[in-house]
């Protein structure tokens, strides 16, 4: 005769009841409905006799929730203009890094903003075109009773070059007259070993021929284009080139025997 198998009790088998828990439980429970009656009765009892300061208490309370939900979005808003402001620093470094390769501006584009210029603002850009290659002692003497001589500069080789701007449009050219003027005076009273007349126009066939035997470099809108851009000749270069070979000169790579 076999003896019977012990019986296994299921493993999830559910524990009987408690009752020192349960009691423990409704002990705790009452002591927090305890807790939460006193406290509702003090505020109860603060807000019938001192009403002003419940409502501080509850401005206080408010705000302190708001502060703290602005301080998060500070937050979040600091941590992005980081990021902003590193990205920006890492851009500036590549651009630091890497040389800048200037642009050449067409000609025409060139000439066509001396015409926006006025002539005085024409002047100033002549001599910084002369700075700009190298001259010194640059100096914008236009005006009233300047006798022609609106900039003067020395080259970087010492000569002392003299230069008439005159600012007209396509329709004016400058002529004979004006060249005569400015001969007057171009090495008689102002001493130059370079005399320049440089326009935003052309000049006269007379003009060209007066300027020729009188040693005067003339500038044209072309010329000043490639004096611009830096693909011609600066006018006193044209000049000294001329007098090595025994000519004057009259325009851009114009040559006319003295």
């Amino acid at each position: 005769m076999t003896a019977p198998a012990p019986r296994t009790p299921p493993a999830n088998r559910r524990h009987g009841f408690d009752l020192r828990s349960t009691a423990l439980f409704f002990v705790l429970l009452a002591g927090v409905v305890t807790v939460l009656g006193l406290t509702a009765r003090v505020v109860a009892d603060a807000a019938e006799r001192r009403p002003a300061w419940v409502f501080v208490l509850v401005v206080v309370g408010v705000a302190g929730c708001l502060g703290l939900r602005r301080r998060v979005h500070v937050a979040r808003a600091a941590r992005r203009a980081a990021a902003a402001l590193d990205e920006a620093a890492r851009e500036a470094a590549d651009e630091l890094e890497t040389p800048a390769i200037p642009r050449q501006r067409p000609a025409a584009e060139a000439t066509a903003g001396y015409d926006a210029l006025t002539p005085e603002e024409f002047e100033e850009a002549i001599a910084a075109l002369c700075e700009r290659d190298g001259c010194s002692a640059v100096d914008v003497a236009g005006g009233a009773g300047d006798l022609g001589a609106d900039v003067v500069a020395v080259t970087p080789d010492g000569h002392r070059v003299v230069i008439q701007c005159k600012h007209y449009g396509d329709a004016h050219s400058v002529g004979s007259q004006d060249l005569q003027r400015f001969g007057g005076t171009c090495f008689t009273v102002h001493e130059a070993d370079i005399a320049v007349l440089v326009t935003t126009s052309d000049f006269t066939t007379p003009a060209l021929e007066y300027a020729g035997q009188c040693g005067i470099v003339c500038v044209d809108r072309e010329a000043l284009q490639s004096w611009t851009d830096g693909t011609g000749p600066r006018p006193w270069e044209s000049a000294l080139a001329g007098e090595a070979a025994g000519w004057g000169t009259a325009g851009a790579g114009t040559q006319v025997q003295r």
